[in-house]
Parts: C-alpha cells; structure tokens; sequence
C-alpha cells in the first residue's frame, strides 16, 4: 500500500478522503492544515506545517489542495523530499513555479500529477468510447459555467484573485483546457476574450484554441459543465458532466477515484510519467498575457466583487 499524506483539508479534500479509504492502492497516514479545528478527531497523526508531516517520515507520497497560491512551494518541498506528489489544478499561480517544479520532478525521478478529475468522469468517459471507429474531430466546445460562491464552501480564498492566481481562467481554465487535450491533444491558444468584473477578476472568458471552443463563466446561474465533439461527417456528440450526478458536487466522488488509480500508476511510472499540468498552466499564461499586450478588457455590467454578491450573467 502506498502511504499518502493530505495536505489541506478544504472543501475538495473529502472527495480524496473518501477515494484514498476505498481505494486498494492508497493508506492515509498523515494530513495536514493551519486550522487545528480541522485536524480534531483525524484517524492519522496532524500536522500544522506540512514540512512537520514531511519530516516525521512514513510517506510514500502526497496529495495537495492547499491553496492554489501555495501549490508551488509545497509541492516544492515534497519533490525536494524525494516523494511524488499530486496537486489540485493549478499546477502553481506562476508559469515559472511550473517549469521548476517539472525539473525538479524529472531531476528526482519522481512523478509530479496534476489532479484534473473531469477527465475521469463517466460521461466524458462514455463520449470517448463513441468516438472509436467514428469519423475525425472537426472541433470541440467545452463549456464550464457555475457560480463560484455556490461552489467555494468555506473556502474563501478562491475568491481572492491574489491567492487563486486569477479568476475563472486561472481555476477553471486548466480542467477545461485538459478536456480539450484528452479529446484533440496539444492545442494552441488563437484568441482569447476576457471579462471582468468591476474589481478586475476574470468573471467569463472565450478562448479560441485550436479546433476547439472554450467558455468559462463564474457568474453563471446554476451550474453546465459540458462537452460537445463535432465530427467530419456532421455528427454531433455531447456529453453531459452533470447527468445522472443530481446531487450538488455528486460526480467528483467517483472521478476522484478514478484520479487516485492514474496517481497510483503515475508513482509506479516515476519520472518517465508525463503530466499535462504545465501545458494547462501555460496556456492559461497566455490567455492573461495577451489579454494584457491587446488591452482587450471589457467590464461586465453590474458586476460587483464576488464577496458583495455579484449578479448573475464557469
């Protein structure tokens, strides 16, 4: 059994929690979180700093979701521990904490792997099976629309631009733009068009890849996470991330378990495991990069901060 250490323990940590019990690979053996309150009656040892977890020993790997802000330096110190470690999309708020922390992954021969559990979901997984023997791709849209205070629990900090690395291209973007690569492979960013809000937070986006179309909005009303496969023949193809989930957040119990069995294959993997979260991290670069150099910034009407209740329009 590998023995995994958790560090943070916010409102996606109880679907790791859950897949790390069930699972034949993984045996929890330490967790880690600045909120003592959220280290009381935890099976395992609790540890305030994950560099105490990393220094009691008897981890074979760790998962983090922390705070994007911190990824890097976390995952930093497992790699540097010599230990593989899965992080929550985003790979790092920075492109240049990604490519560091993808050397320092292939310098210690260990597997760094981006957590985008979209990917493992039975009805992108359903899609995927329809396409074999179908006609090529023409294109792919991907729309991931939700309004994030619905979604952020207790978890303020995703709306602190500082700390998230952005808005809804810099959390939402990467799980996206992984669902585009799973269905078309590397892609490249055409176009990019961002809205704000009056506080400067991406709040929806358009970004135009190759082949591919995808709509981020964090204002939306309700929640549509969806794909549709367009084929050279005409043929439309939609697969519904939500159908079948009616439950609020109901679809990432079994999509985490689907991300721990890749995990697992990833440390058996070592270094020769390739991950896609710099790709992820560098397109979303791009998108803030451009959107800078061309001055494209529109403002949305009525937007106000995300903490004020900002209206409707990830």
């Amino acid at each position: 059994m590998i023995r995994v250490g958790v560090v943070g323990l916010g409102v996606i940590s109880r679907f790791y929690l859950a897949a790390v019990e069930r699972s034949p690979d993984f045996t929890l053996a330490a967790v880690c979180d600045l909120d003592p309150a959220a280290l009381r009656d935890v099976p395992v040892p609790g540890h305030r700093d994950h560099r105490s977890m990393l220094a009691a020993g008897g981890l074979d790997a760790v998962i983090v979701t922390a705070p994007n802000d911190v990824h890097a330096a976390v995952c930093r110190d497992v790699l540097d521990a010599g230990l593989p470690v899965c992080v929550e999309k985003p790979l790092a708020t920075a492109l240049a904490d990604g490519e560091d922390l993808a050397d320092r992954a292939a310098a210690r021969d260990v597997a760094l792997f981006t957590a985008f559990h979209r990917r493992y979901n039975r009805n992108v997984l359903a899609l995927r099976e329809e396409l074999v023997d179908a006609a090529p791709i023409e294109s792919v849209k991907v729309r991931y629309l939700e309004r994030i205070e619905d979604h952020v629990g207790d978890d303020r900090w995703y709306l602190d631009a500082e700390r998230c690395g952005g808005g809804c291209v810099a959390d939402n973007g990467p799980n996206a733009l992984d669902l585009v690569r799973l269905f078309l492979g590397p892609v490249a960013l055409r176009h990019v068009r961002i809205t704000r809000d009056a506080d400067g937070v991406d709040r929806q986006a358009t970004l135009q890849l190759d082949g591919a179309v995808v709509e981020l909005d964090w204002s939306f009303p309700g929640e549509a996470k969806d794909i549709e496969v367009r084929l050279t023949d005409g043929t439309r193809l939609h697969a519904d991330m939500l159908s079948g989930f009616p439950e609020f957040k109901e679809s990432l119990w079994h999509e985490y378990a689907g991300l721990l069995r890749d995990f697992a294959g990833a440390i058996r993997r070592k270094g020769a495991w390739r991950d896609s979260g710099l790709a992820g991290l560098s397109i979303v670069d791009e998108c803030y990069r451009r959107e800078r150099d061309a001055g494209e910034r529109t403002e949305a009407p009525g937007h106000r901060h995300a903490g004020e209740g900002a209206g409707t329009s990830p």
